[in-house]
């Protein structure tokens, strides 16, 4: 996705890098010994961290053609492909893919406002 390491640091106990890239700056916190759970992404009772969401309005037509120019690049695992999402009055176009240690990323794209 374009992110590379800005810098590395710790804060307490945890180790912690700040990643920059085109959409902006993520804060990565590595907590030792964490307890994951088995599948947070189908665990309707899961509390805490669940995904990052990056919003790709503007940088692309869409979502799948996004999707197909990543594979490209690299493997992926598409957790749930391109669909239409109802969020208020807006439709957007919503994806979800897998980061390399398994957690849930959502893209998705402003398509349009409902009447």
């Amino acid at each position: 996705m374009g992110f590379a390491i800005e810098e590395r640091f710790t804060t307490g106990y945890t180790l912690a890098c700040w990643l920059l890239g085109e959409l902006g700056r993520i804060e990565l916190i590595q907590v030792p010994e964490p307890k994951i759970p088995a599948d947070p992404f189908n665990d309707e009772q899961y509390v805490g961290f669940y995904h990052i969401s990056f919003d790709l309005t503007g940088k692309t037509e869409s979502l799948s053609t996004w999707l197909e120019q990543l594979q490209c690049k690299t493997i992926i695992k598409i957790l749930l492909p391109p669909q239409q999402q109802m969020i208020g009055n807006s439709v957007y176009e919503v994806a979800f893919i897998a980061d390399p240690d398994g957690s849930p990323l959502e893209l998705l794209a402003y398509l349009g406002q409902t009447i």
